[in-house]
């Protein structure tokens, strides 16, 4: 994991981040286009929009992971937590810490700004992204509902 560095997005990331996000899109089975991917980029570098992004490169600058995430309310604490929205690590570079260490920036970043909790979701089924969750993380009791608009 040493040659693994985890920063910011910048602006000149565009190019390995669009592969990296159509990637954890494939992962889920989402259809996801690139003006969907426009859409998020300039959440991610808008000072008004919530969402932050964090990259984690290779030495050589090759980005091989990324995160997205955000502050919420959590009024029954009366806290902000924060909620890790999108969490991708490239298949070639898993097993490798880049999740890890991905996760430990978030959680540093959210300490830093004083946030109750991180907080995410994931599908039942990604047994491996599940394996590190369970190392860093405590699985909660609680079910997620949608309802579709």
């Amino acid at each position: 994991m040493s040659d693994i560095t985890v920063r910011a997005l910048h602006l000149d990331d565009r190019a390995q981040w669009d592969a990296l996000y159509q990637g954890y899109a494939t992962f889920y089975n989402v259809t996801q286009t690139a003006q969907m991917r426009d859409t998020v980029w300039s959440w991610l570098h808008d000072a008004n929009a919530d969402p932050r992004g964090l990259v984690a490169a290779r030495a050589d600058g090759t980005l091989i992971g990324l995160a997205h995430f955000r502050p919420f309310p959590r009024p029954l604490s009366a806290t902000t937590g924060c909620f890790l929205d999108d969490l991708f690590v490239s298949p070639d570079a898993r097993g490798t810490g880049a999740a890890d260490a991905l996760i430990e920036n978030v959680r540093s970043i959210a300490a830093g700004e004083g946030w109750s909790v991180v907080r995410w979701i994931t599908a039942e089924n990604n047994y491996r992204g599940r394996g590190v969750y369970d190392r860093v993380a405590s699985k909660t009791a609680w079910v997620t509902y949608d309802i579709k608009i």
